[in-house]
C-alpha cells in the first residue's frame, strides 16, 4: 500500500539558513508581536507577494506555495492578507532590497518574500520575513528543500516559522489529522479511518468501511494510530503503523470489550476503557507487547475517555460515579480520583492540552452541546461553542486551537469537522469532502 507515500520518503525535508542574509536575533527583531492573550485582537495586516520562480519548472510551485502560506496565516483569524492589487512595490528578485516606505504606505506590518527553484523531483523554497515598521528582517532567512510532491508541507513549514516569529507561539500548520469519514444514511452509517493535512487537504483513506471504526488517536511521535474497531463484532482496540498502514488488534481478556484508547506521552503505554460483566473501568497495557494489563479504577460507575497529562503523571477521565457524567483526575498509577468539573450539566471526552495548563471537554447543558476548556483544577471554565451537537475535542500541537465534531439537527443531519481558537474566536468548518467525525490531531511532523 502506498497511501502514506507523502508521510514517508516524500517528507524528507531539510532546512538551512539563506545565504547572504545577516542573522538577526529574534529578541532584537523589533516591536512586531501579536499578543494572543489580549481579549481584543485586531488581525495583523501582512503582504506575501507571489514567490519568485527561479526557473521555468518552479512557476506553478511558486504561486501555489505563496497561496497556501497566506491561507494558513489568514485562517488563524490573527492575520489579514493585503491583496496584491494594493501593492506599490513589485518584488522581482528575492535578493532585491525591500522598499519599506512602499509597504508602510499600504499598512503592511509584516512582509514575507520567497523564491522557489525546481530540478527534477526536488524543489528548494527560500523565504525571508520582514518587520515593515522597524525596517528590518524578523529573524533569519531560511530555506527548505524536499521532493516536489511535498511542496504543501514546505509551505506549511514556512507559515509555521512566520506564525511563531510574530506570535511567540509554536506553529501547528505542518501537522495531520486522523478522523472517521462517514457515508450512508444517519441510522446506518458506514465509517472508515482517514487522514488529512490539518486544513483538510490530501485526504487519504486508511481502512475500508467493512467494519465500524471509532476514536482514532495518534501516538506522540505520529508513527502509529490507535482506534476502536468492531471487526470481531465487539469493540476492540487496534494499533496501526502509519508508514505501512498495517493494523493489529491488541490482546484483550475473553468476554471483554475495549474502547476509548489513548497513548501515554512515552508512546509505550496505552490507556483505555475495558467493559467486563457490565462494568467499565480504566486500564493500561504495553502498546508493543499487549501485555502488562493493569487496572487503574475499580468502581461500579462507567469510567471512560482517559487522557494523560503531557508529563505522563496524571490521567483525566469521565465518570458517572457521582450520579452524573463528570470529569476526574487521578495519578497515572491509579488511586483515588478528584472531581474537577463543578458546573451544571454533564461533562465528557476530556483531553489534556499539550501545554499542560488546560483540559478541553464536551459539555451538555439545557439541550445544547458545547466545547469548553478549564484549568486542571476545574477553575476558569470557558465554553467556546454551542450547537445542537458539538463533541470530541482534540488539541493542535501548540495548544492554541481545538478541532471537534459538529453534527447538524434533523433526520438528514450530518457530522462535520470544525476548529476554534481557545479564546472562542475564529470558528471554522473544514472541507473534508464527506461527512466526518472524531478528529485527532497529530504532533508536528518531523
Amino acid at each position: 500500500m502506498t497511501l502514506f507515500k507523502s508521510l514517508t520518503a516524500a517528507l524528507a525535508l531539510s532546512a538551512a539558513l539563506v545565504a547572504g542574509q545577516a542573522p538577526v536575533a529574534l529578541a532584537q527583531s523589533g516591536p512586531l508581536r501579536l499578543e494572543l492573550n489580549n481579549p481584543v485582537i485586531e488581525p495583523l495586516p501582512f503582504a506575501i507577494p507571489e514567490f519568485i520562480a527561479e526557473n521555468g519548472a518552479a512557476s506553478q510551485y511558486a504561486a501555489d506555495i505563496a497561496r497556501v502560506i497566506a491561507a494558513d496565516l489568514s485562517g488563524t483569524g490573527l492575520f489579514r492578507e493585503i491583496p496584491s492589487s494594493a501593492y506599490i512595490s513589485r518584488v522581482t528578485s528575492f535578493d532585491a532590497p525591500v522598499a519599506y516606505p512602499d509597504w508602510k504606505a499600504i499598512n503592511a506590518q509584516a512582509l514575507l518574500t520567497g523564491s522557489v527553484s525546481a530540478s527534477g523531483d526536488r524543489i528548494v523554497v527560500k523565504f525571508r520575513l520582514y518587520d515593515v515598521f522597524s525596517d528590518q528582517p524578523l529573524g533569519e532567512g531560511l530555506q527548505f528543500a524536499g521532493t516536489a510532491q511535498s511542496w504543501r508541507r514546505m509551505a506549511h513549514k514556512v507559515a509555521d516559522v512566520a506564525y511563531s516569529r510574530i506570535t511567540g507561539e509554536g506553529g501547528y500548520f505542518d501537522s495531520r489529522v486522523v478522523f472517521v469519514s462517514e457515508s450512508g444514511p444517519k441510522n446506518q452509517r458506514a465509517k472508515r479511518l482517514a487522514v488529512m493535512d490539518y486544513d483538510g487537504a490530501n485526504v487519504q483513506y486508511l481502512t475500508d468501511s467493512a467494519s465500524l471504526v471509532l476514536a482514532p488517536r495518534f501516538s506522540p511521535t505520529g508513527d502509529r494510530i490507535l482506534y476502536t474497531s468492531y471487526a470481531s463484532g465487539f469493540p476492540q482496540i487496534y494499533v496501526m503503523d502509519v508508514a505501512s498502514v498495517r493494523a493489529r488488534a491488541l490482546e484483550q481478556l475473553p468476554g471483554t470489550m475495549t474502547f476509548a484508547p489513548r497513548f501515554a506521552p512515552d508512546g509505550r503505554t496505552v490507556v483505555f476503557s475495558l467493559e467486563q460483566g457490565g462494568n467499565t473501568d480504566i486500564y493500561t497495557l504495553d502498546a508493543n507487547s499487549g501485555g502488562g494489563l493493569r487496572q487503574l479504577t475499580n468502581s461500579p460507575a462507567i469510567e471512560t475517555a482517559p487522557s494523560y497529562s503531557p508529563d505522563g503523571s496524571q490521567i483525566v477521565f469521565e465518570s458517572d460515579r457521582s450520579g452524573t457524567q463528570q470529569l476526574y483526575i487521578m495519578s497515572a498509577g491509579g488511586g483515588e480520583p478528584r472531581r474537577i468539573s463543578g458546573g451544571a450539566g454533564r461533562y465528557g471526552t476530556p483531553v489534556w492540552s499539550p501545554r499542560g495548563d488546560l483540559i478541553a471537554f464536551t459539555k451538555q447543558h439545557q439541550g445544547r452541546f458545547h466545547i469548553g476548556v478549564m484549568r486542571t483544577d476545574g477553575s476558569d471554565e470557558r465554553l467556546l461553542t454551542a450547537s445542537f451537537l458539538d463533541e470530541g475535542p482534540t488539541w493542535a500541537p501548540n495548544g492554541r486551537v481545538i478541532m471537534f465534531t459538529r453534527e447538524s439537527a434533523g433526520a438528514g443531519g450530518q457530522p462535520a469537522l470544525y476548529s476554534v481558537d481557545i479564546s472562542g474566536r475564529n470558528l471554522r468548518q473544514l472541507d473534508t469532502g464527506s461527512p466526518s467525525s472524531d478528529p485527532a490531531w497529530s504532533p508536528l511532523l518531523p
